[in-house]
């Protein structure tokens, strides 16, 4: 598993972390069972602080990404694909409402929402 930080992305490691293990999970990388590096080898490995990787731990198991087995370490949740693209869908949703109501309050019309969503795909489609 290869986890790649930069101290000049916009979230905090932690959420790193966190986004491209579940990308990892998500995409089948990481199957079910598998088994994570322990909190303080990825720390040592990442050169950042044991408590950085245990925030990010401790998150994806709230999210049901992955269990902790105390003693024996962490291990990826087998994961209902149905269920995996609900939440997705879900989050999708709650970030294009946010993002309807703050065009709403700036008095932003649709169109440029349009034009805005169309750019950041496209800009996304050139960086793969």
């Amino acid at each position: 598993m290869n986890i790649t930080i930069s101290n000049q992305a916009e979230g905090p490691i932690y959420a790193q972390i966190e986004t491209q293990i579940k990308a990892a999970i998500v995409s089948g990388t990481l199957p079910a069972a598998a088994q994570l590096p322990s909190i303080r080898a990825l720390a040592r490995d990442l050169q950042i602080s044991v408590i950085t990787t245990t925030r990010a731990y401790r998150d994806l198991e709230a999210a049901g990404f992955i269990d902790t087995v105390p003693g024996k370490g962490a291990f990826v949740r087998a994961q209902d694909p149905a269920l995996l693209q609900e939440r997705v869908l879900t989050r999708i949703e709650d970030h294009l409402q946010a993002a309807i109501d703050d065009a709403a309050l700036g008095q932003v019309p649709a169109s440029t929402l349009h034009d805005m969503l169309d750019d950041l795909l496209k800009a996304g489609d050139d960086h793969d």
